[in-house]
Formats: C-alpha cells, structure tokens, sequence
C-alpha cells in the first residue's frame, strides 16, 4: 500500500467519516447486532455508492450497510479485520461507482491523529430485517 497524502487523504478520511456511521466506540445497540438474514434474498456482489445513506460498524467482521430506500445489506468480512468494531471507521477506494465484495477498506485510527490501520476484503452483501423494537 502507497502512502497518501495531500486531498487524496481527505477524500479518504472524509470517506471514512461517511461511512463510519458517524459514532463513537463502545458496544452496538442489540437492534443491528440482532438484524437476522431475510429468507429466500440473494447476496448481491456490488452495491451502487450513491444509494448508500449510511454504514454502521457491528464489530471487527460486520458492517451494516443502510440504503437509501431503506434496506440493510449486512457485509461479514471472510476475515476479522483487527480494530474496526473499535475504531468504527474505515475508507476505500474504488475506480467505479460501486462498492463490492472483492473491495478493500482500510481502517482509520482516530487516536492521536489520523492514521490508517488494517486493510480487509470485503465479503457480499446480504439483506437483512432489523430487530423488532
């Protein structure tokens, strides 16, 4: 991996901030720890950049991915991918408008300034109902 520096790094870390989902470390609320996989859906391989609202962070293998119509595609990471469910933030760089399963994130660390931490591949998208209330 290349070092980054200049815009290209707040693109990145403003990627990063957008799709952290926004939230502090510590433990998740039960309703998307609990999301449970919808009978018969399909995993989709690629989901379109703009029509995700909204990442969230469950733990070091899983990300909910909030879409603008609503759904939630849970991405579970083929490996643990080390400080992520603590950090909560990760970027990614892709040349097409669409964020797949053959994707890399990378982890940002928010400690004593910006750093990049780990980088994993992403597994494929599966929709998932949120917890009852």
């Amino acid at each position: 991996m290349r070092a980054i520096s200049g815009p290209a790094t707040a693109a990145l870390v403003m990627a990063g901030a957008v799709l952290s989902g926004c939230t502090a470390g510590g433990p998740r609320p039960a309703s998307s720890a609990m999301a449970t996989p919808i009978p018969g859906a399909a995993p989709v391989n690629c989901v379109n950049l703009q029509n995700i609202r909204e990442s969230k962070v469950i733990d070091d293998r899983t990300i909910d991915f909030v879409m603008r119509d609503g759904r939630i595609l849970r991405n579970t990471l083929p490996y643990s991918c080390p400080s992520l469910g603590f950090e909560r933030a990760f970027s990614y760089k892709t040349s097409i408008s669409q964020l797949c399963s053959v994707d890399i994130i990378t982890v940002i660390n928010n400690g004593a300034g910006i750093r990049t931490g780990a980088s994993c591949g992403l597994g494929t998208f599966v929709p998932v109902a949120p917890a009852a209330k």
